[in-house]
């Protein structure tokens, strides 16, 4: 099992019950990731990296997909955001894993984008 499975099947056993706040839960721990990997640059390994961009990954394809339901409850203008933001980490996410050297200020927009809807969806639990 990957780091982000193991870490995503971890989160879903500790997951609060209420949804904003799961989902507060897992965007938090992505970017905890994020940001361990950043922080120790040299020291990390590529296979680290990837596992923390492909946890990422799949927490944005879940809210792209879910926001993209025309029964979901948000409105329009919020599920465009979510689509747009889902489309610009799915584009950086391409860019850091085809670069031969990824530079690590590359994740600090991931990391940010993370940070700020989890305090989002914290505020609203």
């Amino acid at each position: 099992m990957s780091k982000a499975h193991e870490a995503y099947a971890s989160a879903s056993r500790n997951a609060p019950k209420d949804p904003r706040e799961f989902e507060a839960t897992i965007l938090t721990r992505a970017a905890g990731q994020l940001q361990r990997i950043r922080d120790n640059w040299d020291n990390e390994k590529m296979d680290a990296l990837h596992d923390a961009l492909t946890y990422n990954r799949r927490i944005w394809t879940v809210f792209a997909s879910s926001a993209a339901e025309n029964e979901h409850p948000l409105p329009r203008e919020i599920k465009q955001n979510i689509a747009n933001l889902a489309i610009f980490i799915f584009k950086r996410t391409n860019e850091i894993q085809a670069s031969r050297e990824p530079e690590p200020k590359l994740l600090d927009t991931l990391i940010m984008i993370n940070r700020e809807i989890a305090a989002g969806l914290y505020s609203r639990a």
